[in-house]
């Protein structure tokens, strides 16, 4: 994998465009002042726990005694079940949590951005391949640049896209994503048969 194509794979991961909805709702409750700055912390907080999960996470995998083959399925699955809420969304969106007050973490940093999907494919990355970790580095950054400049410009884009508009990328997304997911599950799977032989 390149670094620009686990950029791309980082950014539909992220689903900026269909997290805008989620992320105006969760930040209502919070002052029209302190929204950008609220907003941009979670994000930053989300970029750092992303930025972990990148550097620690082969020592995350020795301990919990998690083998390679095991990571890759378990993040197919995972992440072709939220690109599946991708294509099909319920009612009050893919994960449909709500805030009261101002958020700090979650919902906003985790799971809308550093969402388990996110986290489970830096881990993939980082442990298949750990001396490319900066070229990792680097489409994790340029995937959450996207994301949080999309994020940020939400209300704007919301306006400008309209419902149908954001709810057709996001389709869009997710099917590009299930793709992808069946593509890692057999990836695993492949792993698993070949150390068997």
């Amino acid at each position: 994998m390149t670094t620009f194509s686990a950029a791309v794979l980082l950014f539909f991961v992220m689903d900026p465009l269909g997290n805008i909805p989620l992320f105006l709702s969760a930040l209502r409750p919070v002052e029209p002042a302190r929204r950008f700055r609220v907003a941009s912390r979670e994000l930053l907080i989300a970029y750092g726990i992303l930025l972990l999960f990148l550097f620690a996470g082969r020592a995350i995998l020795r301990t919990l005694g998690i083998s390679q083959p095991a990571l890759t399925i378990a993040g197919g699955i995972v992440l072709f079940l939220i690109s599946l809420k991708m294509v099909f969304p319920a009612v009050h969106g893919a994960l449909g949590e709500e805030t009261d007050g101002e958020p700090l973490v979650v919902p906003l940093a985790i799971p809308y951005v550093a969402g388990p999907s996110a986290m489970a494919t830096v881990l993939l990355l980082s442990s298949q391949a750990p001396e490319r970790r900066g070229e990792w580095f680097v489409a994790i950054t340029v995937a959450w640049g996207a994301s949080a400049a999309i994020l940020l410009a939400g209300s704007r884009l919301a306006h400008l896209l309209g419902t149908r508009g954001l709810t057709a990328i996001e389709r869009l997304m997710g099917m590009i994503l299930v793709a992808s997911a069946v593509q890692m599950v057999l990836d695993g799977a492949r792993e698993v048969i070949t150390s068997w032989n």
